[in-house]
């Protein structure tokens, strides 16, 4: 290198996959920069300094002088030595290749295709009887209707493209359900019906930025005639908290209305002090991001923190309701009644519902006295094609519904209770005693 000395001006260390980035130096932010779409990340080109902000690809494109991409191209660095970068990039997209050729695994071959014989002694209508038995013109008949066959319905390649696509789901651990999804199949259609040479579907980072952004605005665009009716008519703000996969706590804003509900937002409360006057101030931006003249009442489940969020809304917005959930009354009255307390307060109510309550400890007793040994679960499974299900508590009246499957179950129970294996199970179970 009689230019630039990459490997000692570099901070950002390259690797096999990444060759050109010992071209450029990682920096930090510049003052006064925005962050925009394509990364967070900055590098300066060791040749021109020119600062790029995204990741390797645009390294790439810049050093390479790729046009087309709308990055400037490096002016300062030589033809040698961007022949030698294209050359590191070359081998590395080849590497890449053989890599993957390598651990490609064959698809299933297609199925042996059925041949239409013709009999030769079969009588053809409008032909006498030289031509019809005669086996030559038999066989090229034959050949000749399985070849069209062939062509008209691409038996091969309709199988190939089915156990790629069938590979696609089981190496991307995808949910056979997705299969139902009708822009899983209209999109196949599409591609089918219409001739697109050297079409290459969108990639990660397509799919996860320009793609993903028009696909909102679109939405946005389809919500309008809906926002626009809010002003007349009305809307709920209606507000819930949950746990996400990562177990991340998040509360939801919704706006219901005459059109029809429209998610709004989710909140992220990791570190919060989620008391009412938090609850409240998330409750006060939605409702200045939709406009106050706009909001009917606020909607959230019966916990104590709500209906004091709630107060602290009413005392600022004097035409602002708030509202208990209605499901979430039910859901605490039918939790009240199935499995209801001994307490002073409660004294009525249990004794007019605590048979309930018995009933339901003898229903969980059963499932877990099945659920919780391999054996019996077993014989469960064999006897009978429902499975037990339990109480949760964020779902609506769950004692209810785990009784009403009990019941559903209840002849399977009882055959199971006498049939020989069951016998036999208990009577080893004494032994091991």
């Amino acid at each position: 290198m009689d230019e630039v000395n990459s490997t000692e001006s570099s901070q950002e260390v390259s690797n096999d996959e990444s060759p050109l980035l010992q071209y450029v130096t990682k920096v930090e932010k510049p003052a006064g920069a925005s962050v925009k779409s394509g990364g967070n990340t900055y590098f300066k080109c060791n040749y021109c300094d020119i600062v790029l902000m995204g990741s390797y690809s645009r390294v790439k494109t810049h050093l390479l002088q790729i046009s087309g991409k709308g990055i400037r191209a490096c002016v300062k660095v030589s033809k040698s030595h961007r022949l030698e970068m294209q050359r590191m990039h070359d081998q590395v997209e080849n590497n890449k290749l053989e890599k993957e050729q390598r651990s490609q695994i064959p698809l299933p071959p297609p199925p042996p295709s059925r041949e239409i014989l013709i009999s030769p002694f079969r009588r053809q209508e409008g032909s006498d009887s030289s031509h019809s038995t005669n086996p030559v013109d038999a066989k090229r008949r034959k050949v000749t209707m399985n070849t069209t066959l062939k062509k008209a319905f691409q038996n091969n390649a309709r199988h190939d493209l089915d156990s790629r696509i069938a590979r696609m789901f089981y190496t991307g651990e995808l949910p056979f359900n997705f299969a139902r999804n009708p822009h899983y199949r209209s999109s196949y259609a599409f591609a089918a019906t219409h001739s697109i040479p050297g079409y290459l579907p969108p990639g990660y980072n397509a799919l996860r930025t320009t793609l993903l952004q028009k696909e909102r605005a679109h939405v946005e665009r389809l919500l309008k005639p809906i926002k626009d009716s809010w002003l007349e008519n009305g809307v709920s703000i209606v507000s819930d908290g949950w746990l996400d996969p990562q177990r991340r706590p998040l509360i939801n804003i919704m706006v219901v209305s005459d059109g029809g509900p429209v998610f709004i937002k989710a909140i992220d409360e990791s570190g919060e002090f989620k008391d009412k006057h938090y609850i409240a101030e998330v409750l006060k931006d939605a409702i200045k991001e939709i406009g106050h003249e706009k909001v009917v009442q606020v909607i959230t489940d019966n916990a104590n923190v709500m209906k004091s969020a709630g107060a602290l809304i009413e005392g600022e917005y004097p035409k602002i309701f708030w509202t208990p959930c209605v499901v979430h009354t039910l859901n605490l009255v039918l939790k009240n009644i199935c499995a209801a307390k001994n307490t002073e307060k409660n004294e009525v109510t249990y004794e007019e519902c605590s048979w309930i309550t018995h009933v339901a400890d003898d229903a969980s007793f059963i499932r877990v006295f099945i659920m919780n040994h391999s054996m019996r679960l077993a014989m469960f499974n064999e006897f009978c094609p429902l499975k037990l299900l339990q109480v949760a508590d964020t779902r609506f009246a769950s004692v209810v519904v785990m009784l009403k499957m009990l019941k559903l179950i209840k002849r399977c129970l009882q055959a199971m209770a006498i049939s020989d294996k069951w016998a036999s199970y208990r009577e080893d179970d004494v032994g091991k005693v």
